[in-house]
């Protein structure tokens, strides 16, 4: 989708998390690619939003050794079953079922929305987004070594621990 509805694209362009690439536009806070598109909806609403994140599978996401079918299958059912709660961090009451695909290599999460606002619809995207980024981090299964955003992932959380105790004067919390 090339043709955002005005009032939507005047929103990503202003948001210091969006980028556009291409016709779309993309979450720049978030290790995943990401494709945020939006046309018009019916009635007073400002749009309806089509989200998609593009996650590796725990195969791909593991370097090298391969991961058991019995264990990326559970993964990704638990991943699945994780991912059916994403819009509770969302403005919109009206949304398709998250739909969660995947392929040997990647997990497409695809979301789509309609808002009533395109401040609010645009927000919501962002919102969405970090809740599936959050979620994948949370299922990542200890014990194995990772390459990719999955390694990404796990680095910045270390820093942030790091910063965290570097920032801590040891005394009790108040």
């Amino acid at each position: 989708m090339t043709d955002l509805p005005g009032p939507i694209e005047r929103e990503l362009e202003s948001h210091g998390a969006f980028t556009r690439t291409g016709g779309d536009y993309d979450l720049t806070t978030t290790v995943f690619e990401t494709t945020v598109t939006a046309d018009d909806a019916e009635g007073k609403r400002d749009g309806r939003f089509s989200v998609t994140v593009v996650l590796p599978s725990l195969d791909a996401a593991v370097a090298d050794e391969i991961v058991a079918g019995v264990v990326e299958d559970g993964w990704f059912e638990t991943l699945e079953r994780r991912l059916q709660d994403v819009f509770g961090v969302a403005q919109t009451s009206t949304h398709a079922e998250p739909a969660v695909e995947r392929d040997d290599d990647e997990v497409r999460v695809r979301l789509e929305y309609t808002a009533w606002d395109a401040a609010e619809g645009v927000e919501d995207a962002k919102a969405l987004i970090e809740f599936v980024e959050g979620t994948y981090a949370q299922g990542i299964i200890p014990g194995y070594e990772y390459r990719g955003p999955a390694a990404t992932l796990l680095e910045n959380a270390q820093n942030r621990g790091r910063q965290a105790t570097d920032d801590d004067d040891g005394g009790m919390p108040m």
